[in-house]
Order: C-alpha cells, then sequence, then structure tokens
C-alpha cells in the first residue's frame, strides 16, 4: 500500500512537502487510457466516474450483497496492476488509489461494527501509519477544497505516534497543507498509530489522546479540515 500519494482536486488545496518529502510528479493519464479500465458501477466501492457506484436499491440481502461485491472488487485489485490506470476523485488516477483508500475504509468501518457492540479492536499499525500519512497528504486538501475551507494562517500541528516510529508536523498556510517533521509546532497529539487514525477520521476524542501545547489551535483542525458530514450535507444542498 505503500504508493506515491498526490491526491486533491486539481487546481488547488494541494499538499506541499517538505524538501525529505518530495517525490517526482506523476504523468497525469490520457483520458482514453482511463476508459480502458472504468469498471461496472455495481461494483462495491469502485466508483465509475459521473455514475454511482451503487445505483439499485438496497438489496434485501444486504450481507450477501456486501460479501458478493466485496469478492468482486478483490478479484478486480488481484488482476491489475496498481499502477494502471483508472479514474478517481484524486490527482492520482490508478488503481493503487482505490486499493489504499479500500484498505483504509475497510479498516475503519470493521472499527464501527466492533465499536457498535463495545468490542473495537485497534486498527493494524501498518494500515493506521498509512491512514495517517493518506489523511495530510491526500484527504485533509481535498476536504479543505471541498467545503472551501477557511484559509490557514500558519497553524502547526504535530502528530506523534508512541507505539513505534513516526511523527507528522502539519502546517496549514493558506490553501495549501504542509508536510514534514520537527520540533516545530503549536500543538501536539501524542497516540498509537491506531488512535491517532481514529482521532484523524473522527472516531475517538482529543481526550483519549495526550495532548500538550495550545488548546485553541487543536479546536481548529476541524475547521481547517471540514468533517465529512458538513461536506456531504453541502454536496446534497448544491452549496
Amino acid at each position: 500500500m505503500d504508493h506515491v500519494r498526490s491526491g486533491v482536486p486539481p487546481g488547488r488545496g494541494a499538499p506541499v512537502r517538505d524538501r525529505h518529502h518530495q517525490g517526482p510528479a506523476r504523468r497525469a493519464p490520457d483520458p482514453a487510457e482511463l476508459g480502458r479500465t472504468e469498471f461496472p458501477p455495481d461494483t462495491a466501492g469502485w466508483p465509475v466516474h459521473g455514475r454511482n457506484p451503487t445505483p439499485g436499491p438496497i438489496p434485501a440481502t444486504l450481507l450477501d450483497a456486501f460479501e458478493e461485491g466485496a469478492g468482486r472488487l478483490e478479484a478486480l485489485f488481484r488482476e491489475r496492476s496498481p499502477d494502471d490506470p483508472a479514474w478517481t476523485w484524486s490527482r492520482e488516477q490508478t488503481v493503487g488509489f482505490w486499493l489504499r483508500m479500500q484498505t483504509i475504509e475497510a479498516a475503519v468501518h470493521r472499527w464501527d461494527a466492533e465499536n457498535a457492540v463495545g468490542a473495537a479492536g485497534p486498527i493494524h499499525e501498518e494500515i493506521a501509519v498509512d491512514a495517517i500519512t493518506q489523511t495530510f497528504e491526500v484527504m485533509a486538501p481535498a476536504r479543505r477544497a471541498w467545503a472551501s475551507a477557511p484559509p490557514g494562517a500558519g497553524e502547526r500541528f504535530r502528530f506523534l505516534r508512541t507505539d513505534g516510529p513516526g511523527e507528522w508536523v502539519v502546517r496549514f498556510d493558506g490553501e495549501h497543507v504542509r508536510v514534514g517533521d520537527g520540533a516545530d509546532f503549536e500543538v501536539e497529539l501524542a497516540g498509537t498509530a491506531s488512535d491517532l487514525m481514529l482521532f484523524l477520521w473522527q472516531r475517538i476524542p482529543s481526550g483519549a489522546l495526550a495532548v500538550r501545547g495550545d488548546k485553541g489551535v487543536l479546536d481548529r483542525y476541524f475547521e481547517l479540515v471540514p468533517p465529512y458530514d458538513l461536506i456531504w450535507r453541502a454536496c446534497r444542498s448544491g452549496t
């Protein structure tokens, strides 16, 4: 799942990496190439541009439908290389984008299901670390662009993993999300990789983490990175 990440709606809010995070630019696939790898719209989790991936009514045998869709999606992932072109809402137009996103989605919704019956286990550390990086390099810029979030004023957050190596220092400058590391931050959140991921995906509160620094800056995080429910509401209302 360790593929190059560079995905946001083109034209604004792209993540800016410090020198040690820079990488080569990716070539935008030709539209004709993308057309050859568009998959059926009824395949669970595989969107096709301009069409809903689940257009029909909810089936009576919902669990069976999920199992069938997951099997079909797994087969598609096994048949194709992560570098194959495919439409996505991101700048990264590859099968690998969906492989990574679907792995993260499956992990967080597994946690949701377990949490609903009071038996939530942690997210696997490798998936959690990948999801944290995905959040800052892909999801945060995209969510800011979709929701027309307020410009950053240089707010600096440090996310420190406590169960292994890993730290992310995120700075919001205007429309940019700058990702690096180091000791220059205004507020720090420390916890296991799983807990950091779950906080960023709004499953657990900041109180579940060790927090030090400016609480006012912490309170501003989800203003700078708007929650999904606000984005979906805005999309449905057309605003």
